[in-house]
């Protein structure tokens, strides 16, 4: 199909020039000029568009796979540029272009040299645009997805249309399919496709682990996709600068102006250092569990020693870790705690305590 209309255009291309300004008239001998120079003006330059069109029909098709392919390659790499790249770009181009006509005026003085010294302004406003186009390619994004470009309806759209990204780790942890089935995630899921790829490589790892977890980690995909009522995404573009995937979750972050949902405490850091907002899971778990405060008593079976001498480690139902000082003689035994202090993090909770025999004692 490509090839055919590459044809189309080629005899129009032809034709166009050997009708205009006798352009065909240059290429051919004397006697034959002057055979056209006795003809009407209409049918000289009727055939002259006729060998035109049929001179550059028989030179595309003695090249016409490689200018197909070619043609094909360049549709297919601008295919592969990011939409906010391309528009960053085409704004930016556009830009400088129009920066460019306000120049011409100026250059008159240069004579005969006006029309190249025009060219090279444009060329050079051009690149200039492009280049800072696509430097600020997520400023401009920001700024439109933020509702300054726009009107109030663009701005409640984006809001129910909030982007929530998914590294790998919370893939694999599997609460994430949980919490959207519960219907508190809002907006739009966006799986990445470097985040596929890195969960398809530890799927495929000889480690057995590392390839339970992966698979996990797709099958929790699966589930959200289709079991789920809830929008997901494929992202399909990549940031090849960038080599980390962490890094380019947060790149992906300020691109679509979202959320990144992890598990992952060094990530969790890295995304409050550079502005971008984080939904980590673990934090999520935390503010949901049990509220224990300081000088409550509670139940617990202490079950193995701690670091410190003489401690003893317990657990609540949900998990969280309990260290009892003094705790060591009571292991193995269910016994009544006075806690003392909460410490609570991004990375978990902890609870200190002590027994309440021995706070009795004292």
């Amino acid at each position: 199909m490509l090839k055919k209309y590459l044809l189309i255009l080629a005899g129009l291309s032809g034709a166009w020039f050997g009708y205009t300004a006798g352009g065909m008239l240059s290429l051919l001998p004397e006697s034959i000029q002057s055979w056209f120079h006795d003809m009407n003006a209409v049918a000289s330059n009727l055939m002259l568009a006729a060998i035109g069109a049929l001179m550059f029909l028989i030179l595309f098709s003695l090249t016409a796979d490689l200018i197909a392919s070619r043609v094909s390659s360049w549709i297919a790499a601008l295919t592969r540029i990011p939409m906010n790249e391309m528009a960053a770009g085409a704004a930016g181009l556009t830009a400088g272009l129009l920066l460019s006509l306000m120049v011409y005026p100026l250059l008159s003085w240069l004579g005969s040299l006006e029309s190249f010294f025009q060219f090279a302004v444009s060329a050079l406003f051009g690149y200039i645009g492009l280049y800072v186009g696509l430097a600020k390619k997520e400023e401009l994004s920001s700024l439109w997805k933020s509702g300054k470009w726009g009107n109030t309806v663009v701005e409640e759209e984006r809001r129910t249309q909030e982007h929530k990204i998914l590294d790998t780790s919370v893939i694999i942890d599997g609460r994430i399919a949980d919490i959207c089935k519960t219907g508190f995630i809002e907006g739009t899921i966006v799986i990445p496709e470097f985040v596929l790829e890195e969960l398809q490589h530890i799927a495929d790892s000889s480690d057995l682990l590392k390839r339970n977890r992966g698979r996990r980690g797709l099958d929790i995909l699966n589930k959200i996709q289709k079991e789920l009522d809830v929008k997901v995404m494929i992202y399909e573009g990549d940031f090849e600068e960038i080599s980390e995937v962490d890094s380019k979750l947060v790149k992906l972050a300020k691109v679509l102006q979202g959320k990144v949902v992890t598990n992952d405490f060094n990530l969790n850091k890295v995304c409050e250092l550079q502005g971008v907002s984080v939904l980590n899971i673990n934090d999520l778990a935390n503010a949901v569990k049990p509220v224990v405060l300081p000088g409550e008593e509670i139940m617990v079976q202490v079950i193995k020693d701690g670091k410190e001498h003489g401690q003893g480690v317990a657990y609540l139902d949900d998990g969280t870790m309990i260290v009892v000082e003094g705790g060591r003689d009571f292991i193995g035994s269910i016994t009544e705690v006075l806690v003392t202090s909460v410490l609570q993090t991004s990375a978990g909770r902890m609870i200190f305590a002590k027994p309440k025999l021995l706070e009795k004692a004292q």
